[in-house]
């Protein structure tokens, strides 16, 4: 089966580009963890994050997710609804037989993460780790397809959010 399929998928289900890689398209950088250590407010407390009990290292997450040869990028400038593409393109992905399909995508589904207040996750089955806190260089990584993202320098200026969907 084609990922360009997914691609499609992606789209109609909202996302404003859906681009196919492969593997050796995507940029480990295990840098990145340092940006997440020392730069964001939920590092420590998110279950969907690196610094979780039990989450892998990202020189780990990179043997892992090398095991798989294609999938797609998702753009939207909705967190959200990049959320919601990856997860719904990973469950069309498994049900077309690609069973080890998995979905990277900065999780919103709570509007407070239950691990910010010492709680479980509420959703285990949706909640995916975010593209990046995997040790994926997404700056790099997109700049390959020519898909936009830029460091933002003012609050109000559009937000470019992004999900990957390992697929085979």
């Amino acid at each position: 089966m084609s990922i360009q399929r997914y691609v499609k998928l992606a789209l109609e289900f909202g996302a404003n580009n859906a681009v196919e890689f492969c593997i050796e398209d995507i940029i480990f950088d295990s840098r990145v963890l340092l940006k997440c250590m020392f730069g964001c407010s939920n590092y420590g407390y998110g279950h969907t994050c690196p610094s979780r009990t039990g989450s892998l290292s990202p020189w780990e997450y990179e043997r892992v997710f090398k095991n798989y040869k294609k999938g797609i990028i998702i753009h939207s400038i909705d967190k959200k609804v990049s959320q919601d593409v990856s997860y719904e393109i990973e469950r069309q992905a498994f049900f077309d037989g690609y069973h080890l399909a998995f979905s990277l995508s900065d999780c919103v589904i709570c509007s407070t993460c239950a691990g910010t207040l010492g709680n479980p996750c509420v959703n285990k089955k949706k909640a995916r780790p975010a593209f990046h806190s995997v040790g994926i260089d997404v700056f790099e990584t997109v700049k390959k397809f020519g898909l936009p993202l830029s460091t933002l320098k003012e609050m109000g200026e559009t937000q470019n959010w992004y999900s990957a969907v390992f697929i085979k």
